[in-house]
């Protein structure tokens, strides 16, 4: 499993399925390290199983980004385990409740998809450059959204929390650019996850629509966003920070 990453040690956040495993998979693939952090144990653990049967090296934390001792832990977890953090995928989110006006939603949606989405973001990243400070440098990607990018209507919060999440990676980017420290984030189109599953199953949103929305006549799967997370985290992307990479199969384009 030798690659583009060779040795390094990345913490990958709701790496227990969707988005998160398939890139922790290929993270792994090219040779690098990973810890799993995932609100649900056995979940991380299947990740963790399935990269080490592949012949990569990975560990993992249970963790729920949204509370700040956790993520301080999961930090020094990763630290305690492989020694340093290189990189890290700031992946974990939650869809939250979809399909209800702005007037019309719960603040308790509102609070918890916030908690989640943009600020479960930026704890990570509050722990986690520290100690690529410490270190010299390291990567940092977020997931944000094509939801990040433009409106869609009964999905407030989910919608101010992935502009939050571009808004964050923005600012972090300039703050440490002179510091060895480059700040991205991914902005996946509909894309085949169990999320998505979720989201249709309880009607809130309807599968025909979806793949209309998809100018390339498809969803997207996991990996297709993971390709882009591995480029982002490797030395290829070295002049690449700040930046939204959309990856929507041209859902924005139109």
């Amino acid at each position: 499993m030798a690659g583009s990453l060779e040795a390094k040690v990345i913490l990958v956040t709701g790496g227990g399925s969707g988005i998160g495993r398939a890139t922790s998979l290929l993270l792994a693939k090219q040779g690098a390290k990973i810890m799993i952090a995932d609100y649900v144990p056995d979940s991380a653990m299947k990740t963790v199983s399935m990269i080490k049967e592949a012949g990569g090296t990975a560990d993992c934390f249970a963790a729920d980004v949204s509370v700040t001792k956790q993520v301080e832990l999961m930090i020094a977890k990763t630290v305690e385990t492989f020694g340093r953090i290189d990189g890290a995928f700031n992946n974990a989110g939650i869809e939250g409740r979809m399909g209800t006006d702005t007037a019309s939603a719960s603040e308790e949606n509102f609070d918890r998809t916030i908690a989640i989405n943009l600020k479960g973001v930026w704890l990570c990243m509050k722990y986690e450059i520290p100690q690529m400070l410490k270190q010299g440098g390291g990567a940092i990607v977020n997931t944000a959204s094509i939801a990040g990018l433009v409106g869609f209507e009964g999905n407030s919060a989910y919608n101010a929390s992935k502009h939050g999440v571009i808004g964050l990676t923005k600012t972090a980017a300039l703050e440490y650019a002179q510091k060895n420290i480059r700040v991205n984030c991914v902005c996946p189109g509909v894309i085949d996850t169990p999320m998505v599953a979720r989201i249709m199953d309880s009607g809130q949103m309807n599968q025909d629509d979806l793949a209309k929305g998809e100018p390339v006549g498809r969803f997207g799967q996991p990996s297709e966003i993971g390709e882009g997370v591995v480029w982002l985290l490797s030395d290829a992307s070295s002049f690449v920070t700040g930046h939204s990479m959309v990856i929507d199969g041209g859902w924005v384009a139109r």
